[in-house]
C-alpha cells in the first residue's frame, strides 16, 4: 500500500549550486533528555567539513542553540551559523551580526524560581534568550508557558516561543527565516539554491523562507509542516548527507557556484 504522506519522496540532491543550512538538535543529532546530554555522532563533524569544502564554504548550522554551544558540539569545524534562532548570526568569513540584547530579568526571575521549584525541568540562559526545558515534566509545560508569558506581559518587544518540549522568552521578530535570509545575502550563499533542514515548528519560518526562495525544505521526524520534503529521523538525514554525490566533485577553489536553472 502506497505512503499517503507527501513527504516520504526521495530527498532532493545536493548540487554545487546549493546553500545547505541544517538545524542541529532533532536535525543532525538525536535530542537527548536535556540540551546538555546531547552528543554529536561519529563522523558527522567530518562529513560537514567534507560538504562545505564541496560547497565552497555555503554550509551553515541554524538553530537555537548559542554560538558557544555549536562550537563545542562541532570542534574543530567552525562554520557560518544563525544561532539562537537567528538572533547571532556569524557569517562565512567570521563576522557576527547580533540583534540587540534584550531585557530579560523578569523571565529570567520566573523562569529560575520554577526550575528550583521543578528540579526536572532544566533552565537555559542564552545570550538573547531564557528558555525552559520540560521533557523531563510534560505535565508542567502549560505552567511553563503561563508563567514565561506572565513575566513579559505588557512587552510587546518580547514573545514567548513554542518548541519541542520547551519555551522560550526572545526579542519579538527574530526567526530562522529572517537569519537564513540575512545568510543568503552574503558570500558564500549568495546567488545559491537555498536546502534547509530541521525538525520543529522553530525552524518552520526557515522552510516558508526557502520555499518561497524556490529553495528546499526538508521536515526531519513526524509533526505537521509546510516542508515539502521529509526525512524519518537525524540517523537517516545524516546518511543522506554522508552519501551525498556531491562529495565525490573536487571542492571548488572559491565562492558561489552558478545557480541552477
Amino acid at each position: 500500500m502506497p505512503d499517503a504522506d507527501p513527504r516520504s519522496r526521495a530527498l532532493p540532491s545536493i548540487h554545487e549550486s546549493s546553500a545547505l543550512f541544517l538545524d542541529f538538535d532533532g536535525t543532525l543529532a538525536e535530542i537527548a533528555p536535556t540540551p546538555d546530554a546531547v552528543r554529536t555522532a561519529p563522523g558527522l563533524v567530518d562529513n560537514l567539513a567534507a560538504l562545505s569544502g564541496a560547497l565552497g564554504g555555503a554550509l551553515a548550522i541554524v538553530s537555537g542553540r548559542s554560538v558557544a554551544d555549536l562550537d563545542r558540539l562541532l570542534a574543530p569545524l567552525r562554520p557560518a551559523l544563525a544561532a539562537e534562532h537567528g538572533a547571532v548570526v556569524r557569517l562565512a568569513d567570521g563576522r557576527l551580526q547580533c540583534s540587540e540584547a534584550p531585557d530579560l530579568g523578569e523571565a529570567l526571575r520566573a523562569a529560575t524560581q520554577l526550575a528550583h521549584a521543578h528540579p526536572r525541568l532544566f533552565l537555559e540562559r542564552k545570550t538573547r534568550s531564557v528558555a525552559l526545558h520540560f521533557r523531563g515534566a510534560p505535565e508542567l509545560a502549560q505552567t511553563c508557558a503561563q508563567a514565561l508569558a506572565a513575566a513579559i506581559e505588557d512587552r510587546p518587544e518580547l514573545e514567548l516561543l513554542h518548541g519541542k518540549c520547551l519555551v522560550e522568552v526572545r526579542r519579538a521578530g527574530i526567526d530562522k527565516g529572517r537569519a537564513i535570509a540575512a545568510l543568503m545575502a552574503s558570500a558564500p550563499f549568495s546567488g545559491r539554491q537555498p536546502l534547509f533542514a530541521g525538525d520543529d515548528v522553530t525552524d518552520e519560518a526557515g522552510f516558508a523562507f526557502v520555499q518561497a526562495s524556490d529553495g528546499v525544505a526538508i521536515k526531519v521526524g513526524d509533526g505537521e509542516t509546510i516542508a515539502r520534503h521529509g526525512c524519518e529521523s537525524p540517523e537517516a538525514l545524516r546518511n543522506w548527507l554522508a552519501s551525498s554525490s556531491i562529495l565525490t566533485v573536487p571542492a571548488r577553489a572559491n565562492g558561489a557556484a552558478p545557480r541552477s536553472q
